[in-house]
């Protein structure tokens, strides 16, 4: 197996969470959701706001991805 197979193979495979990681992830998407409400309450509804949700999204989804591959 090549190291990009190899690191293909880590990316796209579960990982089940090991003790702690539940509060890290709660912790990220609890700070996620509270900079969306400050968003939301700020900005009107645009494509800037979509992309703005759909970048905070990915940026939780990212953190989310570290934790569990770390």
């Amino acid at each position: 197996m090549t190291p990009q197979q190899a690191q293909i193979e880590e990316w796209f495979t579960y990982h089940a969470p090991k003790p702690g990681q539940q509060e890290r992830y709660q912790a990220i998407r609890e700070s996620a959701k509270a900079l969306a409400l400050v968003i939301s309450e700020n900005t009107k509804p645009s494509a800037d706001q979509s992309a703005a949700f759909r970048l905070l999204r990915e940026a939780v989804m990212t953190s989310n991805a570290s934790i569990a591959l770390e």
